[in-house]
Protein backbone atom coordinates (compact mmCIF):
# COMPACT_ATOMS: atom_id res chain seq x y z
CA UNK A 1 0.00 0.00 0.00
CA UNK A 2 2.86 2.38 0.83
CA UNK A 3 4.63 1.50 -2.44
CA UNK A 4 1.40 2.20 -4.32
CA UNK A 5 1.18 5.69 -2.78
CA UNK A 6 4.86 6.38 -3.56
CA UNK A 7 4.50 5.10 -7.15
CA UNK A 8 1.38 7.14 -7.96
CA UNK A 9 2.72 10.33 -6.34
CA UNK A 10 6.09 9.93 -8.07
CA UNK A 11 4.46 9.34 -11.45
CA UNK A 12 2.28 12.44 -11.07
CA UNK A 13 5.33 14.49 -10.03
CA UNK A 14 7.18 13.32 -13.15
CA UNK A 15 4.30 14.17 -15.46
CA UNK A 16 3.61 17.50 -13.75
CA UNK A 17 7.20 18.55 -14.41
CA UNK A 18 7.31 17.29 -18.00
CA UNK A 19 3.93 18.57 -19.18
CA UNK A 20 3.69 21.62 -16.92
CA UNK A 21 0.60 20.48 -15.04
CA UNK A 22 -0.52 22.42 -11.99
CA UNK A 23 1.75 21.39 -9.04
CA UNK A 24 -1.39 21.01 -6.91
CA UNK A 25 -1.97 17.76 -8.81
CA UNK A 26 0.90 16.20 -6.85
CA UNK A 27 -0.90 16.88 -3.58
CA UNK A 28 -4.14 15.61 -5.11
CA UNK A 29 -2.40 12.41 -6.27
CA UNK A 30 -0.92 11.86 -2.80
CA UNK A 31 -4.31 12.28 -1.12
CA UNK A 32 -6.18 10.18 -3.70
CA UNK A 33 -3.69 7.28 -3.67
CA UNK A 34 -3.65 7.28 0.14
CA UNK A 35 -7.44 7.24 0.24
CA UNK A 36 -7.58 4.41 -2.31
CA UNK A 37 -5.00 2.37 -0.38
CA UNK A 38 -6.61 2.62 3.02
CA UNK A 39 -10.12 2.56 1.57
CA UNK A 40 -9.20 -0.71 -0.12
CA UNK A 41 -8.02 -2.05 3.23
CA UNK A 42 -11.03 -1.02 5.33
CA UNK A 43 -13.94 -1.15 2.90
CA UNK A 44 -12.99 -3.54 0.09
CA UNK A 45 -15.38 -6.22 1.42
CA UNK A 46 -18.32 -3.79 1.57
CA UNK A 47 -17.52 -2.50 -1.92
CA UNK A 48 -17.26 -6.02 -3.34
CA UNK A 49 -20.43 -7.27 -1.60
CA UNK A 50 -22.37 -4.23 -2.81
CA UNK A 51 -21.14 -4.72 -6.38
CA UNK A 52 -22.08 -8.40 -6.34
CA UNK A 53 -25.60 -7.80 -5.02
CA UNK A 54 -25.40 -10.69 -2.53
CA UNK A 55 -28.01 -11.13 0.22
CA UNK A 56 -27.49 -12.56 3.75
CA UNK A 57 -27.97 -16.33 3.93
CA UNK A 58 -30.96 -17.76 5.78
CA UNK A 59 -30.20 -20.69 8.10
CA UNK A 60 -33.45 -22.51 7.36
CA UNK A 61 -33.50 -21.83 3.61
CA UNK A 62 -29.79 -22.59 3.04
CA UNK A 63 -29.43 -25.21 5.80
CA UNK A 64 -26.59 -27.26 4.27
CA UNK A 65 -24.54 -24.18 3.49
CA UNK A 66 -25.05 -22.66 6.93
CA UNK A 67 -24.34 -25.79 8.98
CA UNK A 68 -21.33 -26.79 6.86
CA UNK A 69 -19.83 -23.32 7.41
CA UNK A 70 -20.47 -23.54 11.16
CA UNK A 71 -18.83 -26.95 11.48
CA UNK A 72 -15.80 -26.08 9.36
CA UNK A 73 -15.25 -22.72 11.07
CA UNK A 74 -15.13 -24.55 14.40
CA UNK A 75 -12.72 -27.15 12.99
CA UNK A 76 -10.48 -24.39 11.57
CA UNK A 77 -10.70 -22.43 14.84
CA UNK A 78 -12.00 -19.39 13.00
CA UNK A 79 -14.78 -16.95 13.90
CA UNK A 80 -17.97 -17.74 12.03
CA UNK A 81 -17.86 -15.64 8.82
CA UNK A 82 -20.91 -13.79 7.59
CA UNK A 83 -22.68 -15.88 4.97
CA UNK A 84 -24.21 -14.47 1.80
CA UNK A 85 -26.05 -15.89 -1.19
CA UNK A 86 -25.96 -14.51 -4.71
CA UNK A 87 -29.11 -15.23 -6.71
CA UNK A 88 -27.58 -16.63 -9.90
CA UNK A 89 -27.89 -20.08 -11.45
CA UNK A 90 -24.16 -20.23 -12.36
CA UNK A 91 -22.38 -22.21 -9.60
CA UNK A 92 -19.55 -20.26 -7.95
CA UNK A 93 -18.30 -18.84 -4.64
CA UNK A 94 -15.84 -16.36 -3.16
CA UNK A 95 -14.67 -14.98 0.20
CA UNK A 96 -13.93 -11.37 1.11
CA UNK A 97 -13.02 -9.23 4.12
CA UNK A 98 -9.94 -7.74 5.76
CA UNK A 99 -9.30 -10.42 8.40
CA UNK A 100 -10.97 -13.51 9.95
CA UNK A 101 -12.95 -11.28 12.34
CA UNK A 102 -14.43 -9.30 9.43
CA UNK A 103 -14.90 -11.97 6.77
CA UNK A 104 -17.72 -13.09 4.53
CA UNK A 105 -18.35 -16.04 2.22
CA UNK A 106 -20.63 -15.71 -0.80
CA UNK A 107 -22.05 -18.64 -2.79
CA UNK A 108 -24.52 -18.62 -5.66
CA UNK A 109 -27.92 -20.29 -5.59
CA UNK A 110 -26.71 -22.34 -8.56
CA UNK A 111 -23.89 -23.80 -6.46
CA UNK A 112 -26.29 -24.75 -3.64
CA UNK A 113 -28.69 -26.39 -6.10
CA UNK A 114 -26.14 -28.29 -8.22
CA UNK A 115 -23.68 -29.52 -5.57
CA UNK A 116 -24.30 -32.09 -2.83
CA UNK A 117 -23.41 -31.49 0.82
CA UNK A 118 -19.93 -33.02 0.55
CA UNK A 119 -19.09 -30.84 -2.45
CA UNK A 120 -20.45 -27.73 -0.73
CA UNK A 121 -18.22 -28.64 2.22
CA UNK A 122 -15.18 -28.73 -0.11
CA UNK A 123 -16.02 -25.29 -1.53
CA UNK A 124 -16.63 -23.71 1.88
CA UNK A 125 -13.39 -25.21 3.23
CA UNK A 126 -11.54 -23.67 0.26
CA UNK A 127 -13.03 -20.25 1.04
CA UNK A 128 -12.31 -20.58 4.77
CA UNK A 129 -8.69 -21.29 3.84
CA UNK A 130 -8.60 -17.98 1.96
CA UNK A 131 -9.85 -16.34 5.15
CA UNK A 132 -7.40 -18.11 7.47
CA UNK A 133 -4.43 -17.32 5.20
CA UNK A 134 -5.48 -13.64 4.88
CA UNK A 135 -5.82 -14.02 1.11
CA UNK A 136 -9.06 -12.05 1.42
CA UNK A 137 -7.17 -8.99 2.70
CA UNK A 138 -4.47 -9.21 0.04
CA UNK A 139 -6.80 -9.75 -2.90
CA UNK A 140 -9.35 -7.19 -1.68
CA UNK A 141 -6.69 -4.48 -1.46
CA UNK A 142 -5.16 -5.55 -4.79
CA UNK A 143 -8.59 -5.32 -6.46
CA UNK A 144 -9.03 -1.69 -5.32
CA UNK A 145 -5.44 -0.70 -6.16
CA UNK A 146 -5.49 -2.25 -9.64
CA UNK A 147 -8.73 -0.41 -10.35
CA UNK A 148 -7.14 2.82 -9.11
CA UNK A 149 -4.06 2.42 -11.32
CA UNK A 150 -6.27 1.82 -14.36
CA UNK A 151 -8.45 4.83 -13.53
CA UNK A 152 -5.49 7.17 -13.01
CA UNK A 153 -3.74 5.97 -16.18
CA UNK A 154 -6.88 6.60 -18.20
CA UNK A 155 -7.24 10.04 -16.62
CA UNK A 156 -3.68 11.02 -17.54
CA UNK A 157 -3.93 9.69 -21.09
CA UNK A 158 -7.02 11.83 -21.63
CA UNK A 159 -5.37 14.80 -19.95
CA UNK A 160 -2.15 14.82 -21.99
CA UNK A 161 -3.73 17.10 -24.59
CA UNK A 162 -4.08 19.77 -21.88
CA UNK A 163 -0.38 19.77 -21.00
CA UNK A 164 0.93 23.22 -20.62
CA UNK A 165 3.58 25.21 -22.07
CA UNK A 166 6.01 23.65 -24.50
CA UNK A 167 8.83 25.78 -23.19
CA UNK A 168 8.88 24.01 -19.85
CA UNK A 169 8.90 20.65 -21.62
CA UNK A 170 11.92 21.46 -23.77
CA UNK A 171 15.37 19.86 -23.47
CA UNK A 172 16.60 16.31 -23.92
CA UNK A 173 16.14 15.39 -20.27
CA UNK A 174 12.53 16.46 -20.26
CA UNK A 175 11.87 14.63 -23.52
CA UNK A 176 13.32 11.43 -22.01
CA UNK A 177 11.30 11.95 -18.81
CA UNK A 178 8.19 12.48 -20.90
CA UNK A 179 8.74 9.25 -22.85
CA UNK A 180 9.35 7.31 -19.62
CA UNK A 181 6.25 8.79 -18.01
CA UNK A 182 4.11 8.01 -21.04
CA UNK A 183 5.35 4.40 -21.14
CA UNK A 184 4.61 4.02 -17.42
CA UNK A 185 1.09 5.31 -17.96
CA UNK A 186 0.53 2.74 -20.72
CA UNK A 187 2.13 -0.20 -18.92
CA UNK A 188 0.97 0.41 -15.33
CA UNK A 189 -2.54 -1.09 -15.71
CA UNK A 190 -1.15 -4.14 -17.55
CA UNK A 191 1.60 -4.74 -14.99
CA UNK A 192 -0.84 -4.21 -12.11
CA UNK A 193 -3.28 -6.72 -13.61
CA UNK A 194 -0.54 -9.30 -14.16
CA UNK A 195 0.52 -8.97 -10.50
CA UNK A 196 -3.11 -9.39 -9.46
CA UNK A 197 -3.64 -12.49 -11.59
CA UNK A 198 -0.33 -14.10 -10.58
CA UNK A 199 -1.16 -13.66 -6.90
CA UNK A 200 -4.66 -15.02 -7.47
CA UNK A 201 -3.45 -18.19 -9.23
CA UNK A 202 -0.92 -19.00 -6.50
CA UNK A 203 -3.47 -18.44 -3.75
CA UNK A 204 -5.97 -20.76 -5.43
CA UNK A 205 -3.51 -23.66 -5.31
CA UNK A 206 -2.77 -22.96 -1.64
CA UNK A 207 -6.46 -22.73 -0.75
CA UNK A 208 -7.22 -26.01 -2.55
CA UNK A 209 -4.56 -27.81 -0.50
CA UNK A 210 -5.56 -26.17 2.80
CA UNK A 211 -9.26 -26.79 2.15
CA UNK A 212 -8.64 -30.47 1.42
CA UNK A 213 -6.59 -30.72 4.62
CA UNK A 214 -9.43 -29.13 6.61
CA UNK A 215 -12.11 -31.56 5.37
CA UNK A 216 -9.70 -34.55 5.19
CA UNK A 217 -11.52 -35.40 1.94
CA UNK A 218 -9.89 -33.89 -1.20
CA UNK A 219 -12.37 -35.67 -3.49
CA UNK A 220 -15.19 -33.41 -2.25
CA UNK A 221 -13.48 -30.28 -3.58
CA UNK A 222 -12.23 -32.07 -6.72
CA UNK A 223 -15.77 -33.19 -7.56
CA UNK A 224 -17.11 -29.67 -6.86
CA UNK A 225 -14.54 -28.12 -9.20
CA UNK A 226 -15.51 -30.59 -11.94
CA UNK A 227 -19.19 -29.65 -11.68
CA UNK A 228 -18.52 -25.90 -11.47
CA UNK A 229 -16.15 -25.90 -14.44
CA UNK A 230 -18.51 -28.08 -16.52
CA UNK A 231 -21.23 -25.44 -16.20
CA UNK A 232 -20.89 -23.06 -19.17
CA UNK A 233 -23.09 -20.25 -17.86
CA UNK A 234 -21.16 -17.04 -16.99
CA UNK A 235 -21.92 -15.31 -13.71
CA UNK A 236 -23.78 -12.06 -14.42
CA UNK A 237 -22.64 -10.25 -11.25
CA UNK A 238 -18.93 -10.83 -11.93
CA UNK A 239 -16.64 -8.54 -13.92
CA UNK A 240 -12.95 -8.33 -14.78
CA UNK A 241 -12.14 -6.49 -11.54
CA UNK A 242 -13.67 -9.16 -9.28
CA UNK A 243 -13.28 -12.35 -11.37
CA UNK A 244 -10.07 -13.43 -9.58
CA UNK A 245 -11.93 -13.61 -6.23
CA UNK A 246 -14.12 -16.56 -7.27
CA UNK A 247 -13.24 -20.23 -6.84
CA UNK A 248 -13.27 -20.68 -10.65
CA UNK A 249 -13.36 -18.18 -13.50
CA UNK A 250 -16.92 -16.75 -13.37
CA UNK A 251 -16.64 -15.18 -16.84
CA UNK A 252 -15.91 -18.57 -18.44
CA UNK A 253 -12.99 -17.13 -20.40
CA UNK A 254 -10.46 -19.73 -19.26
CA UNK A 255 -11.15 -22.19 -22.06
CA UNK A 256 -7.97 -23.88 -23.16
CA UNK A 257 -5.39 -21.10 -23.27
CA UNK A 258 -2.92 -22.71 -25.60
CA UNK A 259 0.18 -20.65 -25.06
CA UNK A 260 2.25 -19.17 -22.27
CA UNK A 261 1.41 -15.55 -23.11
CA UNK A 262 -2.35 -16.14 -23.12
CA UNK A 263 -2.02 -18.01 -19.83
CA UNK A 264 -0.58 -14.90 -18.16
CA UNK A 265 -4.01 -13.27 -18.34
CA UNK A 266 -6.01 -16.20 -16.91
CA UNK A 267 -7.66 -15.35 -13.61
CA UNK A 268 -7.29 -18.92 -12.30
CA UNK A 269 -4.92 -21.87 -12.68
CA UNK A 270 -6.15 -24.65 -15.01
CA UNK A 271 -9.03 -26.58 -13.45
CA UNK A 272 -7.69 -29.92 -14.72
CA UNK A 273 -4.39 -29.31 -12.92
CA UNK A 274 -6.15 -28.33 -9.69
CA UNK A 275 -8.27 -31.48 -9.80
CA UNK A 276 -5.25 -33.64 -10.58
CA UNK A 277 -3.32 -32.28 -7.61
CA UNK A 278 -6.28 -32.76 -5.26
CA UNK A 279 -6.74 -36.39 -6.33
CA UNK A 280 -3.07 -37.04 -5.76
CA UNK A 281 -3.73 -36.16 -2.12
CA UNK A 282 -6.27 -38.95 -1.68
Amino acid sequence: MVLFVVFITGLVWLLANVFNYNPDLIVFALLLSTLMSFGGFWWSDKIILTLSGARPADRQKEFNYYTVAENLAMAAQLPMPKLYVLDDSAPNAFATGRDPQHAAIVVTTGLLQKLNRTEIEGVVAHELSHIKNYDIRLMGVVTILVGSVTLLADWFLHGLRFGGDDEKGSGNLRIIMGIVGFILILLSPIIAQLIQLTLSRRREYFADAAGAFLTRYPEGLASALEKISADTEPLEAANKATAHLYITDPLKNNKGSVNWFAGLFNTHPPIAERIRLLRQMV
